[in-house]
């Protein structure tokens, strides 16, 4: 009897010890990620043309934020014109990267989810096609260049990439409700159709296609704090909505049937998560212009790093979103310095071989 009851302790022991660190690693996981987008960002706003030690960028930033809830001044920060290069140059550019990967992967991540699909992104449903033609329409067409503190392009491309998608969602509710494969067949529909649009107005004013095709490629290098307030409303009222269907994604990934027994209507949280993961593809796009791979590729990665439920997923795939485009911009700026590469160039060498591989590596276990 004693022995049983040993062993029971044993077994008991064995058990708790080994759900520990199950019960850690995400925390873990989520921690890590969060001090590499730290990391990353310093690391971005200290390289460049003016290097700037992360030790005064800090202290800057410090200061500036006391100096704003009515504290005293830091010493040790960076003189006047590292100062100006962090707040009106680096500072801006490094923040909208990181919003505009954050924004992609998490949208990346519910399409994944919501789809069933690991090949969706965040274009899936007509979003890059919309800004691609309102941002080309615009460009050519637009004796403005700006709208109040905002830029004509990015406002012509967030509406477009709403069109987009309103589009493709009005033809797939009409089509056959909210199942998954007509709204992709009515997605690629609609992106067809404007990109044609965008590939006739691109034909008929042709002086214009090096403007244009910088955009399409993605495009960081112009950015102001005025588009940091263009994406950042619209960006967080669609993560925290993306972030609060997690859990709803992890019931219907067991099957409509099974959601609804559960008390999940999936047709509503599918709404729901499409309309919210399009605002936040629809905000970074008008920002920063068509990037690749980052909402395909950086799910896959929160995946392998935090398992498979999605209410781990969306949160880890919105850190490293984050940390990958910084960092992807950061080389974009460097590797050819004087000169920039576009920054869908870079996250296309850098996404297509990875994701090669992560095919790959499927096939082999299959």
């Amino acid at each position: 009897m004693t022995g049983t009851t040993d062993a029971a302790r044993s077994g008991h022991t064995s058990t708790v010890t080994a759900s520990r660190p199950s019960r850690r690693r995400p925390a873990l996981v989520l921690g890590g990620a969060v001090l590499v987008l730290v990391a990353a960002v310093l690391t971005g706003v200290g390289i460049g043309a003016f290097p700037l030690p992360p030790g005064a960028v800090v202290l800057t930033l410090l200061d500036r934020a006391a100096g704003a809830l009515g504290g005293g001044h830091l010493a040790g920060g960076l003189d006047p014109t590292g100062a100006a290069v962090l707040l009106e140059l680096r500072l801006p550019r490094v923040l909208l990267a990181a919003l505009v990967g954050a924004g992609l992967a998490i949208s990346g991540a519910a399409f994944q989810g919501v789809f069933r699909n690991p090949l969706a992104d965040p274009y899936l449903l007509g979003a890059a096609a919309g800004a691609g033609l309102g941002a080309t329409l615009v460009i050519a067409y637009s004796p403005a260049q700006s709208l109040g503190p905002f830029g004509i392009v990015p406002l012509a491309a967030f509406a477009g990439a709403l069109v987009g998608v309103g589009c493709a969602l009005a033809l797939g509710t009409a089509a056959g409700g909210s199942q998954s494969a007509t709204l992709l067949l009515a997605g690629i529909a609609v992106a067809s159709f404007l990109a044609a649009g965008q590939t006739l107005v691109q034909q008929q004013n042709t002086e214009d296609l090096r403007e244009v095709y910088g955009w399409l490629l993605g495009q960081l290098g112009r950015s102001q704090w005025s588009d940091v307030g263009l994406v950042l409303p619209y960006l967080g009222t669609a993560v925290l909505v993306l972030l609060l269907c997690g859990r709803a994604l992890d019931v219907l990934a067991v099957g409509d049937d099974e959601a609804l027994s559960l008390g999940v209507h999936p047709g509503r949280v599918r709404l729901l998560v499409i309309l919210a993961a399009s605002l936040a593809t629809a905000s970074a796009v008008a920002v920063s212009g068509l990037i690749g791979f980052v909402g395909l590729v950086v799910p896959h990665i929160a995946r392998r790093l935090i398992g498979s439920s999605y209410h781990l997923v969306l949160p880890a795939s919105l850190l490293i979103g984050g940390a990958f485009l910084v960092l992807t911009d950061l080389v974009a700026r460097v590797v050819l310095a004087p000169a920039e590469l576009p920054i869908g160039v870079v996250t296309a060498f850098i996404g297509a071989p990875f994701f090669a591989g992560l095919l790959w590596m499927g096939a082999r276990r299959r």
